[in-house]
């Protein structure tokens, strides 16, 4: 309230006593008029109680009175209007006196509002309530005639309006220093900027150049022949190099898109020296977060480059070096046992040479059966190596393991002995799998036989079966594509593996057994198996805990599985007449082997050294009912290319693959049309038969 008002409200109020004094004299001179004044009156108290009750500012009124301190030293509330709480904090303060509300601020108030009681002169001033801790304005008055002791007091609080001048106050005190330390910070990032070998770019959203770092305009003009500076249009840089106007603007409108990325390209004209950068595109937003352009941070990594492709060269002639180690390693061992087994084939045969020119028939029986022996344990080496190196020919059909499994369990009890304990625990519902079953149930027992030569003083192994779904993790856990498998597991109580010893489990020639006790060729031959078969083997083992060896093969989803029956694989064998046989194979040997047993079977013979031979007499009028041809044949002609077109001149032709390698890629991974088998090489003659009276017969 301005002192204008403050003398205005004294005025009033000087005004409306006197109109009551001059009210109370009508009053004791006439009757008639005392009422009419009375009216009056009340009519003024009451514009007198709304004026006070409605004013927004604090009032009161106060009354000194003489107390223990002296004449005049305390005072008394008499009148307070509602905003006085409201301002104040004080609620219900007529009738209080100032010594009892605030005894510590009395003798302060008191000197001051007795000033202006003396002396009749008002007062404006600011002061805080330490009670309730406001800030207030006020303003003070005598009420007249100073007889009555009385003064109005007239206040407002200002405390939001005190800590806003406080704040203001502080904020002018440190901005100085603030506009230091925010000067010192953009020196100091401008100086990092600048310093880093990185180049630095910052563009609009129109492609126009808004900073750029020193590092990148010098690098700028040493590929492209052109010294940029801010406020250059980007795009208009590269008017003269058309092919890189093009690249930038693909990278730059992805990053004024709003995408964050990292790019690595090559840049410089093809005359000056080209280098490789990795560029990293950020979003440049103001304070609100809207996107005014985007910077880049692009860093030289052609030497980077180069050294990765050095180092990529080193690990590749390391990987050389290893696989020519392996290679050593697997020529020493193949050497070692071929050597063992030739020496027992060519002194069994020499022997027998000798008997027979001697005339010594009794001894003849004996050296054919070892140079048979070591034949078929050749034979069985031969298989372990094409097993190891995934080259051994399938014959994958729907199977079911469970059958297999539960098939194989006497066999496994009495390979293992009666001190081993075996358990085979089969899932129901197990799905089919597509495998060559007798290779599985050589696993199986190979995988048993480990298990059992891991517990030299009994044990217990464990065979078990389980439908298995790979997600992403766990087929990356065993190096598999995610999807739906089954899995085999052989589990010992054995003294189990050591990581090295896992680590260089499936190396041919591998063994931790002694000497003349073990290859080392069967677990490789397992895991040839199941990586040919689509599948996985796995081993899980801590020292003195025990092993589990896991084999995951895909579930098969088409056809049913046939029974792993080892007695229901071999087919009788029948003679027949009548029926001609064509033999197409470039070792001459297993040409008059094959001719002979064929002959001794009443079959005609047809014979051939190479495709174009055989092919020549597919197209004749000959009769042919059987084509026995080996995969692999000189001349331009293979195998299967002959098979196709005997099938195209001959449809229902049936063909038999004989191979001692098993050309899958050939035989598109043994999938063959219908008519069609494969017996790998070496094979014994009664193997031969059989499957040729098998098909000829049907």
């Amino acid at each position: 309230m301005t002192s204008f008002e403050i003398a205005a409200l004294q005025q009033r109020i000087q005004e409306l006593e006197s109109e009551n004094a001059r009210l109370q004299a009508l009053f004791t001179a006439d009757a008639g008029r005392r009422a009419r004044a009375e009216t009056a009156l009340a009519e003024s108290e009451e514009r007198y109680r709304t004026l006070f009750n409605s004013i927004d500012e604090g009032f009161c009124i106060i009354e000194f009175f003489d107390g223990p301190h002296g004449p005049l030293s305390d005072y008394i509330h008499i009148e307070a209007n509602p905003a006085y709480a409201l301002h104040a904090g004080i609620p219900n303060v007529v009738g209080q006196k100032v010594r009892e509300m605030v005894p510590n601020e009395a003798d302060g108030w008191v000197e001051l509002y007795g000033d202006v009681l003396r002396s009749g002169a008002p007062i404006r001033f600011e002061r805080e309530l330490v009670a309730t801790g406001r800030h207030l304005e006020l303003a003070a008055f005598r009420v007249e005639p100073a007889t009555r002791r009385q003064v109005a007091v007239l206040f407002q609080d200002i405390t939001a309006r005190k800590r806003a001048e406080a704040a203001l106050q502080e904020i002018n005190d440190t901005l100085e220093a603030r506009v230091v330390a925010a000067l010192a910070e953009r020196k100091l990032l401008a100086d990092i900027v600048e310093g880093t070998n990185a180049f630095v770019q910052v563009v609009d959203m129109q492609f126009r150049l808004i900073a750029i770092n020193g590092a990148a305009v010098q690098e700028f003009e040493r590929i492209f022949d052109v010294r940029p500076k801010v406020g250059d249009h980007l795009l208009e840089l590269f008017q003269d190099l058309p092919e890189h106007r093009s690249a930038v603007r693909a990278v730059w409108s992805r990053a004024l898109a709003g995408e964050e990325f990292v790019a690595v390209d090559e840049f410089g004209d093809v005359s000056r020296n080209r280098r490789f950068y990795e560029m990293r595109f950020s979003v440049l937003r103001d304070a609100t977060g809207e996107q005014i352009g985007a910077y880049q941070f692009a860093y030289d990594v052609t030497d980077r480059l180069r050294e990765q492709a050095r180092l990529r060269e080193a690990e590749e002639a390391l990987r050389q070096s290893q696989k020519m180690e392996a290679v050593g390693q697997l020529t020493g061992g193949i050497a070692h046992d071929f050597n063992n087994l030739l020496t027992g084939i060519m002194g069994s045969l020499e022997m027998l040479q000798t008997r027979l020119r001697q005339g010594r028939f009794s001894d003849v029986d004996r050296y054919v059966a070892a140079a048979q022996g070591a034949s078929k344990r050749a034979a069985a080496l031969t298989h372990r190596l094409l097993a190891f190196s995934r080259r051994q020919t399938l014959d994958p059909k729907p199977t079911d393991v469970n059958r297999l499994a539960m098939g194989m369990e006497e066999l496994v009890r009495r390979t293992v002995g009666p001190q081993i304990t075996l358990e085979v625990v089969t899932a129901a519902g197990l799905w089919p799998a597509l495998i060559d079953s007798p290779q599985l149930e050589s696993a199986l027992l190979n995988l048993c036989i480990n298990a059992r030569d891991a517990m030299p003083e009994g044990g217990r192994i464990t065979i078990e079966t389980a439908n298995k779904w790979l997600d992403d993790r766990a087929a990356r856990e065993r190096d598999l594509p995610p999807g739906q498998y089954i899995s085999l597991c052989v589990t010992d109580t054995g003294t189990g593996m050591t990581p090295d010893v896992i680590e260089h489990a499936f190396d041919p020639f591998f063994t931790t057994k002694p000497i003349g006790q073990g290859t080392g060729l069967g677990l490789s031959m397992v895991y040839g198996f199941a990586r040919q078969s689509g599948g996985q083997v796995r081993i899980y083992s801590e020292l003195g805990e025990g092993t589990t060896m896991c084999l995951y093969f895909p579930r098969h989803y088409v056809g049913e599985a046939e029974p792993a029956d080892p007695d229901q694989r071999g087919a009788p064998m029948a003679s027949s007449t009548g029926q001609t046989i064509l033999v197409v194979d470039d070792e001459p040997t297993i040409r008059m082997l094959v001719m002979e047993v064929l002959d001794e079977r009443g079959y005609a013979v047809i014979e051939a050294k190479d495709g174009p031979t055989g092919l020549a007499a597919l197209q004749s009028n000959a009769r042919i009912d059987l084509l026995i041809t080996d995969v692999g044949l000189p001349g331009g002609m293979n195998g299967r290319q002959l098979a196709d077109a005997a099938r195209a001149t001959r449809p229902g032709l049936k063909i038999l693959f004989i191979t001692g390698y098993a050309e899958n890629a050939i035989l598109s991974s043994g999938q063959l049309a219908p008519g069609m088998q494969v017996l790998t090489k070496p094979f014994d003659v009664e193997a031969l038969a059989g499957r040729v009276t098998e098909m000829v017969e049907g």
